[in-house]
């Protein structure tokens, strides 16, 4: 009988995979917030944000633009400026520059609506919560505000088995979380701070 192409590319991944072994695959790379501390958030625009541009008695130069999927806008006068992971104020400060070469002394404000910001500063929580998502970070966001957004813990979960996980100095850190003592048991010193990038995981009770 002639294999199948499921067979035949089954047997190619076995050979692919077997030929891999022993092999040292190169890491990937780790991304680090760059807010350390709550007190120190600034928001950073990301993909799908909608941008405010405001040129000081230059209306025809003002608008609204959405960041595009690769960071960038195009802008009246500027085109495909590079915006992601910028501060609303350190990008009017580059618009500036850029239509400076147009205008006289330009003046721009840059305001931001449909927050979203880079993917790497969301908030992640999965497993055992009611509605498992990614949301967007606000300073002083807490343990609590994030279970909250989630729709709290399912029926399952082993919300005192919890972990979060983060990234410090370039490596991943793991610390032990406590939210059934939070959240049935009111104790808020386990209403720990989240920052941008942290990602929460809730196991399964076992039974």
């Amino acid at each position: 009988m002639r294999p199948s192409a499921l067979v035949v590319f089954i047997s190619w991944l076995v050979a692919t995979l077997a030929g891999c072994a022993g092999q040292q695959l190169p890491s990937a790379k780790v991304y680090q917030s760059q807010t350390q501390q709550a007190d120190q958030y600034q928001y950073l625009i990301g993909p799908g944000d909608r941008l405010n541009i405001f040129v000081w008695r230059n209306p025809e130069v003002s608008g609204t633009y959405i960041v595009r999927p690769d960071g960038r806008i195009t802008a009246s006068l500027v085109e495909d400026l590079d915006v992601a992971g910028k501060t609303p104020a350190t990008l009017a400060r580059d618009i500036e520059k850029q239509l400076g070469k147009y205008l006289r002394d330009p003046i721009v404000t840059v305001s931001v609506d449909n927050f979203v910001g880079p993917y790497r500063e969301q908030v992640r929580i999965i497993g055992e919560a009611v509605a498992p998502k990614a949301i967007n970070y606000r300073r002083n966001m807490t343990l609590l505000d994030l279970v909250i957004a989630a729709g709290g813990l399912s029926e399952f979960a082993a919300g005192n088995r919890a972990k979060l996980i983060r990234i410090e100095n370039g490596g991943q850190q793991t610390y032990q979380l406590r939210i059934d003592d939070l959240i049935n048991g009111g104790d808020m010193a386990a209403n720990v701070d989240i920052l941008p990038g942290d990602v929460v995981v809730i196991p399964e009770a076992w039974f």
